[in-house]
């Protein structure tokens, strides 16, 4: 690494120091380590953690974690290879978001897992009571007949699984999907929160996920499953349009990335290229104006591109405008004058109360466009 520029990307005690140097190289970056006390090294207190300047995304997108240094956040490499998380509903723009998967899942040489998600009718039907002053039980609530009626449900959502994991293999069989490997699960619960647990739980490379069409989602707007996952969920997310005509990955070409002109637009470049490699990609940077930085927006711009066409060669880059009076609109004007293969929104997390009141923007664009989106949180 000696011919190698290297920047000091954090600077920690000795075992702060050593604790990111094996997170970052279980990750796949090569770390060195700088102004060690090699006579007694516990108690260097400046210890400088170094990597070549190419490893910067993937760098800040760990380091950016604030739980890195949590007692259970420490984790061995795994050759267990990548997950790519489909929820299904049985539905077809479900069969269209596994066509997706699929391609995406050979290209990284990852494995499947569909997980279907179910509520308990009583859950269903709590969820829509009132709270009044005074509580009533049903004394001829049948608890038996509930345990046989929840089993019954159970059973007809694993043999609607079972017909759908037929058509996957079928289409296998027929060449339409690449041969993958994939499994399934059926969870009781809230979609969205099962979702976020399962995520959690086995660290997916993406999650794909199908959609109704944007009429049909405009008409749906409280309650939506995707668009509570892309919220609250810190895995990225590729949604695909059941409206959409996008088919295979070859035919992904022409991309919108939103830019908020900071360095999250860095980490979610870096996402975006780590999951299409070997894509020629033609990117639109699209900067959306802050209030709270007015004016700075055109040379920020200018930097990241130069950063961009540095680092990601085999794609190319032009910039296009927004302003702070209504996005959507402008992405529509944008929509109207060149075609769009894929959406790319770098997702900051918010809260529950910032979340109702003032949506994300790849929330927003959910409900009003038919074309696959990429929500990167950063």
């Amino acid at each position: 690494m000696d011919s190698i520029r290297l920047i000091t990307v954090a600077i920690h005690t000795y075992d702060k120091a050593h604790q990111l140097k094996n997170i970052l190289e279980c990750e796949g970056v090569k770390v060195v380590l700088q102004n060690v006390n090699l006579t007694s090294p516990v108690v260097s207190s400046g210890v400088r953690v170094r990597i070549k300047e190419s490893d910067l995304p993937l760098a800040l997108r760990v380091i950016e974690n604030i739980e890195i240094f949590a007692p259970n956040a420490q984790k061995e490499c795994s050759d267990e290879g990548a997950v790519i998380l489909v929820p299904i509903d049985f539905s077809d723009y479900s069969e269209k978001a596994c066509r997706i998967a699929f391609q995406i899942a050979e290209l990284h040489k990852a494995k499947i897992q569909l997980l279907h998600t179910y509520m308990n009718p009583l859950m269903v039907q709590g969820a829509a009571l009132q709270l009044s002053d005074t509580l009533t039980f049903d004394d001829g609530f049948d608890a038996a007949a509930q345990v046989q009626e929840d089993r019954t449900i159970h059973e007809i959502t694993l043999h609607k699984l079972n017909e759908f994991e037929l058509k996957l293999r079928e289409k296998i069989k027929d060449g339409v999907i690449p041969p993958v490997k994939f499994s399934s699960e059926v969870v009781e619960g809230l979609p969205e929160e099962v979702i976020d647990d399962y995520a959690l739980k086995v660290h997916p490379l993406l999650i794909v996920m199908g959609t109704r069409g944007a009429d049909v989602k405009n008409r749906e707007l409280v309650g939506s499953v995707t668009a509570e996952v892309l919220d609250s969920c810190r895995t990225s997310v590729f949604t695909v349009p059941e409206t959409t005509k996008f088919r295979q990955l070859r035919d992904l070409h022409k991309v919108v990335f939103f830019s908020s002109s900071q360095q999250e637009d860095i980490l979610a470049l870096d996402a975006l290229y780590r999951l299409f490699p070997e894509l020629s990609l033609d990117l639109t940077l699209v900067s959306v104006p802050s209030k709270k930085f007015v004016g700075r927006e055109n040379s920020s711009v200018a930097h990241i591109m130069e950063y961009c066409r540095a680092n990601y060669p085999a794609y190319t880059f032009k910039t296009a405008p927004l302003t702070l009076s209504n996005p959507i609109d402008d992405f529509k004007k944008i929509e109207s004058e060149t075609p769009i293969d894929l959406i790319v929104v770098p997702n900051k997390k918010k809260n529950m109360f910032a979340r109702l009141f003032n949506p994300t923007l790849a929330h927003k664009l959910l409900f009003h466009s038919d074309i696959p989106m990429m929500s990167i949180p950063v």
